[in-house]
């Protein structure tokens, strides 16, 4: 199966598994931003570590460059606009796309935003429409706003094949069919908070402890997703 991890969680190993699928890497932005309001990991040490992973870890497709989110309380942290972290993720990308496999992410709130960081590509000479891959920032946490849906199939119709950054089950339920890849730890917080309030496992298993960090439900749960994501494309 495929899978995206975060650098936070190899960064201090001193060895790594082999892979035996592919997999891509999560730069960990996100909670790096919300810890500090910057970016404490160089550009240098984030080039570093990717290409020790792409080596010793062997099998990895991308990875998602050192972007800036644009949630309100992330902005709150940098006391930046969304114009500047805009701004700081086109400029992060050209400094590393000729060091790794990294790909560019469009960040913003509303659909006008999203245009806006494709315009701020296109004026640094960065076509999104080649690009084998553009991830898609910011959405995590407001699946439930209609606008998600409308600013996912407008920027499919542009041509951009995009990846969902944190995507839950119902956003894909909305919009998977138009994405070309998404991650999740949605099923690991269910596992988690079911065994936490309930003490169910999801799996249906007998292991020690939650669901958190179960394969079989993870596995369970993805093709649930899967499913209701082809669902609501042929209904579509």
């Amino acid at each position: 199966m495929p899978l995206f991890i975060s650098h936070r969680r190899l960064s201090g190993r001193r060895t790594f598994p082999q892979a035996v699928g592919p997999w891509a890497l999560d730069s960990g932005g996100y909670t790096e931003l919300n810890l500090y309001g910057e970016w404490r990991t160089t550009l240098e040490e984030y080039v570093e570590a990717v290409e020790r992973y792409g080596e010793e870890i062997g099998g990895l497709e991308w990875a998602a460059p050192q972007d800036w989110m644009c949630e309100p309380h992330v902005l709150a942290k940098t006391g930046l606009s969304v114009r500047e972290h805009q701004e700081r993720t086109v400029e992060n990308f050209l400094e590393l796309r000729d060091r790794g496999p990294f790909v560019p992410v469009l960040q913003g709130q509303t659909l006008p935003d999203y245009e806006a960081c494709i315009d701020l590509y296109a004026a640094a000479g960065v076509d999104l429409r080649d690009a084998a891959l553009v991830g898609l920032g910011t959405v995590c946490r407001r699946q439930r706003e209609p606008e998600i849906a409308r600013i996912v199939h407008e920027l499919g119709a542009y041509g951009l094949r995009m990846h969902g950054f944190g995507m839950k089950s119902r956003g894909l339920a909305r919009v998977g069919h138009v994405l070309a890849s998404a991650d999740s730890m949605a099923w690991s917080t269910g596992g988690r908070m079911e065994w936490q309030h309930r003490r169910v496992r999801m799996c249906g298993g007998d292991h020690k402890g939650g669901c958190a960090n179960c394969m079989p439900w993870a596995l369970k749960w993805r093709e649930k997703v899967i499913d209701g994501c082809g669902m609501f494309a042929e209904a579509a």
